[in-house]
């Protein structure tokens, strides 16, 4: 009896034995769960039409790709930014991408990040130095130069131009301006005057119109550092019944700036698919998470170091291909473009058509 009793005792802690080995087991397997890459990524404002493409863009591919981002916005303050770059330096982010505020501002964060192991990209605009892993953005100067020509090309007797910038604190600004001047030169244009918007303030550009008008009605076109700027320009010299007669120029292919440009109130604007560069972007920054290397197919000097350099080319946009390139990309839609032409009813879609259709046959 008491055999029994010991071997029924002994099966008893075998068996519980057995099931805590299976559960501990079961902990384990648990605690195995893949860690997904982590991206931090600082944007300047979201004043800029554009950057809220960028983010969409950049996300979703990033989160296809099975990584997580981290999205912080800092309203254009430079010590904002710094404090969203420490905080992701520690929250142990594998990559951060920074579309930077101030070019200059920036290298004793970057620095300290990477000296944490973390891989840094500057999105669009380079960083000085700094020393980053990547710099990815679309040729600047390139983008100057398509505004000259837009300007060049535009028709009448161009003698003097104005040039209202963006801040020099973003240094895509005096790779733009170069690119410009380096046209008006070509075709002895006259700069009569320049002007660079603090933060990107695009009320700056409307002010420059109502405080100089001497200079606007020596001007025969005016630069503007971007859509934004343009569409404030625009509609100061439309008081002064001028939009249309002083041709003016701009870039990122705003819906506003699209609108003018079928309707005749600005030339042109500088295209630049951002999709494009926002995958591009999102799938540089999970390589060297991974500590995998990018095919940079140049590099640029930040002003200490040689970066990598990753270009993209834009587009000149003008009345006579807006249907091919903007509206055939998708990047607007027709009805929306063509929404204040005179006389111009919003296309129908197919949807509101076949709803139509059904409503005659009584269904």
């Amino acid at each position: 009896m008491k055999k029994r009793m010991l071997l029924a005792a002994l099966l008893s802690l075998l068996l519980l034995a057995g099931c805590a080995g299976q559960e501990e087991h079961v902990v384990e397997e648990s605690d195995v769960t893949e860690k997904k890459l982590q991206i931090g990524m600082s944007f300047d404002s979201f004043v800029i039409e554009r950057w809220q493409r960028d983010r969409d863009v950049f996300v979703s591919t990033a989160k296809e790709m099975g990584a997580e981002v981290n999205v912080q916005n800092a309203n254009g303050n430079i010590e904002e930014q710094i404090a969203q770059i420490e905080y992701f330096i520690d929250k142990k982010m594998d990559v951060i991408v920074i579309i930077c505020i101030d070019s200059n501002g920036l290298s004793s964060v970057v620095q300290k990040a990477k000296n944490a192991g973390i891989k840094v990209i500057a999105y669009d605009r380079l960083i000085k130095n700094a020393d980053v892993d990547l710099y990815i953005s679309f040729d600047n100067e390139m983008v100057g130069e398509m505004m000259a020509e837009g300007i060049v090309s535009g028709g009448g007797d161009i003698e003097s131009v104005l040039m209202l910038c963006g801040p020099l604190a973003d240094n895509n600004v005096s790779l733009v301006e170069k690119g410009f001047r380096r046209v008006m030169r070509r075709h002895h244009i006259e700069i009569i005057d320049t002007m660079h918007a603090d933060g990107w303030k695009a009320e700056l550009g409307a002010a420059y119109i109502y405080e100089h008008a001497d200079m606007v009605d020596k001007a025969d076109a005016i630069m503007c550092g971007n859509d934004d700027i343009a569409t404030a320009v625009v509609r100061a010299l439309a008081e002064r019944r001028l939009a249309g007669k002083v041709g003016v120029v701009g870039q990122d292919a705003d819906l506003a700036a699209c609108q003018r440009i079928v309707q005749g109130t600005q030339i042109m604007t500088v295209y630049k698919p951002v999709e494009k560069l926002a995958q591009k972007a999102a799938e540089c920054a999970i390589a060297l998470g991974e500590g995998r290397e990018v095919d940079a197919e140049d590099v640029i000097d930040d002003g200490s170091y040689k970066v990598p350099y990753m270009t993209l080319e834009p587009v000149s946009i003008y009345k006579d291909n807006m249907d091919e390139v903007i509206i055939g990309s998708g990047f607007h839609l027709k009805e929306d473009v063509y929404l204040n032409m005179p006389g111009r009813e919003p296309e129908r879609t197919d949807a509101a058509s076949d709803a139509d259709d059904a409503k005659e046959r009584g269904e």
